[in-house]
């Protein structure tokens, strides 16, 4: 395995340059850099860059686009929202025309041409190198929270999960390329395709495995929100090791600003989104969600869907747990249904979403997203919380949840199919 790590060395040094350089800089810059104001559109709250993904999915695969009258016609690609779109500042900076925000352009912190294992940073190294880093004549980066990171994720991306090959040719990140730079898990390292984790700052309120302290991260291999341990992977030494984005910019992106309209809905008036208050009380397949949602009046208003990933990930609330508010990991103004967990403990529903997670295989769109209010289970010897409440995984649109018993990946994922629903719609339609 490669030993070489980014030249912290060259982060130290940024980090005890004199006030006065620094100073220098950033106002040769901006003089509001520090405060996070420079060269970036005037953005503030909480805008959600839409997914992306504009081809049309059965419960099998790719179809052509459906009329509004055809129970498919409710997901993600019929709601596109707001289309990415970047600008390459040509300094090693990117910023986000959607959100406001300005984000580093590579992983590759040691600037060797490559990106690869040498690359990565344990969490407290990442929160370290953030605080030291001077790029574009900016120094008030920051490590991203979740919602931050999230923001990026693109799901024009297939899953290369169970994929047995070593070439990367052919496979579709869930980041945009054409701005970002990006590569797959360092197989010359001893890792998988898949291990192209990225470190967030946002750390689990509750802890996964068997008590392990637990940070959330962005998997843009594979398209995922996992938490992921901040020490030692099992039988290893080293720190678990994440490639990393920085951002700055638009401080208040990811805070909600949730109203109670008293009529059995929720605006949230930093992303101009209102949902309903309560969630559907059952499991149902994707296709029954759609229809679900299709055929919703409540409060008046017909124009209801099922969310988007990114549009229901974006009311998860990471400061909450069942193991630590003994709640979902939603804002208490919304009422989740309990459910009793693959463990038998008490705990809260996955909730679907419009977005497929397409992958790899001709039946690239057989699986589904969801967020998951509630622990991410998982069987690894007994039944777990492997990846936290507030993780993004994936689920069969259809089947039968007996036919997994132990789950289904290498932590075992629980899959239930039969997942709840809550509604949304554009507070500025009726």
């Amino acid at each position: 395995m490669k030993n070489s790590k980014p030249n912290l060395i060259r982060v130290v040094i940024a980090g005890i340059f004199s006030t006065a350089l620094l100073s220098a800089i950033s106002c040769e810059k901006n003089e509001n850099t520090q405060a996070g104001n420079g060269n970036l559109p005037e953005i503030t709250g909480y805008p959600i860059v839409g997914t992306n993904q504009t081809t049309y999915y059965d419960n099998q695969g790719e179809i052509s686009q459906p009329d509004p009258s055809n129970v498919f016609y409710g997901q993600n690609a019929s709601y596109p929202g707001n289309t990415p779109k970047y600008q390459d500042n040509g300094d090693g900076t990117i910023t986000d025309l959607v959100t406001g925000l300005m984000w580093t352009k590579s992983p590759d912190l040691n600037e060797d041409g490559v990106i690869d294992y040498s690359d990565k940073l344990s969490y407290d190294e990442a929160l370290a190198y953030a605080s030291s880093l001077n790029l574009g004549g900016y120094t008030d980066w920051r490590l991203p929270t979740i919602k931050e990171q999230y923001s990026l994720i693109d799901f024009s991306g297939k899953d290369p999960s169970g994929y047995e090959g070593t070439s990367t040719d052919g496979l579709v990140p869930f980041i945009n390329t054409d701005y970002f730079d990006f590569a797959y898990g360092d197989q010359s390292a001893g890792e998988r395709i898949i291990d192209a984790q990225f470190a967030t700052s946002t750390k689990y309120v509750s802890t996964t495995m068997m008590g392990d302290e637990t940070m959330f991260g962005v998997n843009f291999a594979d398209g995922r929100i996992k938490g992921y341990p901040t020490g030692p992977m099992p039988g290893r030494t080293e720190k678990k090791q994440f490639y990393v984005y920085f951002v700055r910019g638009n401080t208040s992106y990811g805070i909600n600003n949730f109203v109670d309209n008293g009529d059995g809905t929720i605006t949230d008036k930093a992303t101009g989104l209102m949902w309903t208050k309560d969630d559907n009380g059952e499991g149902l397949t994707w296709e029954e969600a759609l229809e679900y949602a299709q055929n919703a009046e409540i409060a008046g208003y017909t124009d209801w869907r099922l969310p988007d990933v990114k549009e229901l990930q974006s009311i998860v609330d990471y400061t909450r747990s069942p193991s630590t508010s003994n709640s979902a990991a939603i804002d208490p103004m919304f009422n989740c249904t309990q459910i009793t967990n693959e463990a038998g403990e008490v705990d809260y529903p996955y909730y679907w979403s419009s977005t497929t997670h397409a992958n790899w295989t001709n039946s690239s769109g057989n699986a589904a997203c969801y967020i998951s209010f509630g622990r991410a289970m998982g069987y690894m010897n007994q039944w777990l919380d492997v990846h936290g409440a507030g993780a993004q995984r994936s689920d069969p649109k259809v089947g039968d949840p007996n036919d997994y018993p132990y789950g289904r990946g290498p932590q075992g994922d629980a899959i239930r199919i039969y997942n709840y629903v809550r509604l949304v719609r554009n507070v500025n339609t009726k």
